[in-house]
C-alpha cells in the first residue's frame, strides 16, 4: 500500500498530541490527550509516566480511527518531547520505579546548591547553567529515594531515559534504549563537544554509566514499532524546542525562531561549532545528521504569554486571552507606561530570581487600554533582550524572526516584535512545528522526504510582518524598556 503520512508524536507537560503529516507538509490529522501533573510539595512537578505512555497509545490510535487509515499508509515515526523530564525504570519488567520528574520541578534545588563547585566545569563540557531544570540532580534523587536505588542502578537492573526513551522503549516492547543528541543534550551528563556521555560529569553525580541510553542521530533508526503490530520503524527524535527549530526550517546558521508560550523559547541556529555564553544563554545541540553536529544557543522569558493570562484573570478587564488585542488597540500607544512582568523573576539574560513584577510610567491619563498595550509590548521587549545577547555573543544578525505558539496569533504584538527588532517576523502555514519537526526528521530518516531542500520547498508562511515603526523611535522605546528593568531590579523589599 503506498505510504501516504508520516506519524509524529508530541508529548508535552500537559497533553499528548499526535498528527498526520502528508507529502507536502501538511497537518491532515491530528488528536489530543490531556495529561495530569502531579503536586506532592510546592514547587514539585511529577508525573505518571505510565499515564504517559497510555496518552500515547490513545492519541495513535484516536489518529488512525479519525483518519480510516492503517500503519500500512505510514512510512515512518517521529518523536518530540517536554525535555529533561526523568524516568527510571525496571530493565527486566519494564515498569517505571515511581513518577517521573518534571523539567519544571524545583525538589532538587538543594542537590544542585551542593554541586554550585563544579558549576563552571559542568558549563564548560554542557553548554548548560547548573539549574534542577536538567537530568542529572532528578536521577540522582530517584535513586536517593528508592529502595537499594544505587545498588540496582550499579548492577544494571534500572535503565535512565528522558520521555523519549522512555515511549521508545515501551513502543519497542524492551529492544531499543535510545535517546537522541537534542534529548542527551539537555542531561547535564553529555558532553557537547565530544557528542558523548562524559564519565566525569557521571561521577559528580554519582551515576552509573550502564544506566544511559545509547545516542543516536536525529533521523537514525530508533527501532521497530512492535507494540502496534506493526513493521513501521521510529525515523525521528527530537527535544521539542529543537524540534521546532528545524519544523521552522532553521536549518542555516543565524536562522532563529521564538516559541510564544506561557513563556518564550527562543533558539538561534550558530552552525556547528559551539559557543558557551558568559552572558546567561545556554548552548544546546540542535541536531545532528549523518556524524555532522548543528548546535543553537538558546535564551528563555519566564512570563511571555502568561501576562496576558494574568491581565484576564487578575484585573478582569477582558474575558477571553484573544481579546487582549481588541483591547489593547482602543489606544494607539503605551501612554509611556512600561510593565515589567517579573513575577517569578527575570530570565536570560538577567536571572534575577529576586526581581518582582512592576509597571512604570503611570500617569492621570494612562487607562487599563494603555497598561493592556504595555503588557503585551513586554513580551516583545523580554524577547528582544535574549535575542539581543545572542547577536551579540554569535556574531550573527537578524535577519527575520520565525515565530510559533498561542501568542504568535496576536497581530498587534507581532507587528511590535518586527518593529522592535527591526527585522521581518514570519508566522508559518502550519503552527504545529513542534510536531512537524519531528515529522520532518523522520521523513528524511524514512526517506519520505529526499533532502531538506525539499521540506523547505513545501514550508510556507501565513503571514510576514515587516517593521513599519522608525529605528530612532524603536531604539527610544527600547532604552526606556532597559530603564524600568533596571528600576525593576534594583527594588529590593524588606524581608
Amino acid at each position: 500500500m503506498n505510504k501516504k503520512y508520516i506519524l509524529s508524536i508530541d508529548q508535552g507537560t500537559t497533553s499528548t498530541r499526535a498528527i498526520l503529516i502528508n507529502n507536502k507538509g501538511e497537518s491532515v490529522y491530528k488528536a489530543q490527550r490531556p495529561l495530569d501533573c502531579i503536586y506532592p510539595k510546592p514547587g514539585w512537578v511529577e508525573v505518571d509516566a505510565d499515564r504517559v505512555w497510555i496518552s500515547v497509545i490513545d492519541v495513535i490510535n484516536e489518529l488512525l480511527v479519525l483518519s480510516s487509515s492503517s500503519f500500512d499508509e505510514i512510512a515512518g515515526i517521529g518523536i518530540t518531547n517536554q525535555r529533561e523530564t526523568t524516568v527510571i525504570w525496571d530493565k527486566e519488567t519494564g515498569r517505571a520505579v515511581g513518577n517521573a520528574i518534571v523539567w519544571q520541578s524545583k525538589q532538587t534545588q538543594s542537590l544542585c546548591e551542593e554541586k554550585m563547585d563544579k558549576m563552571d566545569f559542568i558549563q564548560s563540557r554542557t553548554g548548560l547553567r547548573m539549574n534542577p531544570y536538567f537530568s542529572a540532580s532528578k536521577i540522582r534523587y530517584i535513586l536517593d529515594h528508592i529502595p537499594d536505588g544505587q545498588k540496582r542502578a550499579e548492577e544494571g537492573k534500572l535503565l535512565f531515559g528522558t520521555i523519549d526513551s522512555w515511549i521508545i522503549f515501551k513502543m519497542t516492547m524492551g529492544k531499543s534504549h535510545a535517546t537522541d543528541v537534542t534529548n542527551a543534550s539537555r542531561t547535564m551528563l553529555f558532553d557537547i563537544f565530544k557528542m558523548d556521555w562524559s564519565k566525569e560529569l557521571c561521577d559528580i553525580w554519582n551515576i552509573p554509566m550502564r544506566m544511559l541510553p545509547k545516542v543516536l542521530d536525529n533521523s537514525a533508526d530508533f527501532g521497530k514499532a512492535s507494540y502496534f503490530k506493526t513493521d513501521v520503524h521510529i525515523h525521528g527524535v527530537a527535544g521539542d524546542q529543537q524540534a521546532a527549530l528545524f519544523g521552522q526550517c532553521c536549518f542555516n546558521k543565524g536562522d532563529s525562531k521564538n516559541t510564544y508560550g506561557t513563556g518564550c523559547f527562543m533558539l538561534m541556529n550558530i552552525g556547528e561549532k559551539p559557543i558557551i555564553s558568559k552572558e546567561g544563554l545556554l548552548t544546546t545541540v540542535a541536531w545532528r545528521e549523518n556524524g555532522v553536529t548543528t548546535y543553537a544557543l538558546e535564551g528563555s522569558v519566564f512570563i511571555g504569554g502568561a501576562i496576558v493570562q494574568w491581565l484576564r484573570d487578575e484585573t478582569r478587564w477582558f474575558e477571553d486571552s484573544c481579546d487582549s488585542e481588541m483591547y489593547a488597540k482602543k489606544r494607539p500607544d503605551t501612554a509611556g507606561v512600561y510593565f515589567v512582568p517579573a513575577f517569578v523573576g527575570l530570565g536570560t539574560p538577567w536571572w534575577d530570581d529576586d526581581a518582582r513584577g512592576a509597571i512604570f510610567g503611570l500617569t492621570r491619563g494612562a487607562d487599563r487600554h494603555n497598561i493592556t498595550r504595555a503588557g503585551l509590548y513586554s513580551i516583545a521587549y523580554q524577547s528582544k533582550d535574549v535575542i539581543e545577547t545572542m547577536k551579540r555573543e554569535a556574531k550573527l544578525e537578524l535577519n527575520s524572526l520565525r515565530v510559533d505558539g498561542g501568542a504568535s496569533a496576536n497581530g498587534l504584538l507581532m507587528q511590535f516584535q518586527a518593529d522592535i527588532l527591526q527585522c521581518e517576523v514570519h508566522l508559518p502555514k502550519c503552527l504545529e512545528t513542534t510536531a512537524l519537526g519531528a515529522g520532518y526528521l523522520a521523513g528524511l530518516g524514512c526517506g519520505f522526504w529526499k533532502n531538506k531542500s525539499e521540506i523547505e520547498n513545501n514550508h510556507g508562511f501565513q503571514k510576514r510582518y515587516q517593521p513599519n515603526m522608525d529605528k530612532a523611535l524603536a531604539d527610544k522605546l527600547y532604552r526606556g524598556w532597559l530603564a524600568a528593568v533596571a528600576a525593576t531590579r534594583a527594588f529590593k523589599p524588606e524581608e
